[in-house]
């Protein structure tokens, strides 16, 4: 089976190839349009594609286009899933955290997992090993600390999340940069310590932009996957067409 999966952000796209299971290719893009997919489809036999948008990517025709030569499906609020949901506003439950869920669901069934995604914001969810999604917390991102000091003090510059290397600033903007990163790693690393008393054998998993550095300067067992996403929405894709 021939999978495209296919996630649309605020800035990016970020599209993966699936092939039996197998994650075969993902490629990160500003924009994919639908003669994009149509040479993509055709030139790795694709045979389904799910797609997650923040917006409305497809126009109706366009949208015809492609349901008329493949099993096309958008993840919805009433897309049936492999996990159930605790979460009350179901239709309010960002597609990308529950992508990333489903994602720690394919990659640790029956494990109990705390998924983390740094991006524009810090999302932290929690799935129990029986497939149950019992809800998650909304944090300001790296960026977003960064400008809220900015814009809601007199004096404070706008700096860049830079590069941590110490737990202490030895200047205003290193100051600055120290503590939009610390302040959400221990953030993060208490939220695993203080969970890990209800579920001891939690396992901590950790996606997005921002991932990568966060998971260095956490004290705690971590799991970088930078393809939780991707992975969720196959599984999701799968679990629909099979």
């Amino acid at each position: 089976m021939h999978n495209l999966v296919i996630d649309i952000g605020n800035t990016r796209v970020k599209y993966g190839l699936f092939s039996s299971g197998v994650l075969v290719d993902k490629v990160v893009v500003d924009q994919l349009s639908l003669s994009d997919i149509l040479q993509l489809a055709t030139n790795h036999r694709v045979e389904n594609i799910i797609y997650s948008s923040v917006s409305n990517w497809l126009a109706a025709p366009e949208a015809a286009i492609l349901q008329n030569r493949y099993r096309i499906m958008e993840l919805a609020a009433t897309t049936p899933l492999p996990i159930t949901l605790g979460y009350t506003t179901p239709a309010t439950l960002g597609k990308d955290r529950l992508a990333a869920v489903v994602g720690a669901w394919s990659c640790y069934p029956g494990q109990d997992c705390l998924v983390v995604d740094a991006g524009t914001c810090i999302t932290t969810d929690f799935l129990r090993a029986d497939g149950h999604y019992l809800g998650g917390n909304i944090a300001p991102g790296i960026r977003l600390r960064l400008r809220a000091m900015h814009e809601f003090t007199a004096r404070l510059p706008l700096v860049e999340p830079g590069t941590w290397t110490q737990n202490w600033g030895t200047s205003t903007t290193t100051a600055l940069q120290n503590g939009g990163w610390l302040g959400a790693a221990l953030e993060i690393e208490a939220l695993a310590v203080r969970q890990q008393r209800e579920w001891p054998d939690l396992k901590v998993l950790i996606t997005g932009g921002d991932a990568e550095i966060l998971a260095k300067r956490i004290e705690y067992k971590i799991f970088v996957h930078s393809n939780l996403v991707l992975l969720g929405l196959n599984k999701i894709l799968t679990y629909n067409v099979e």
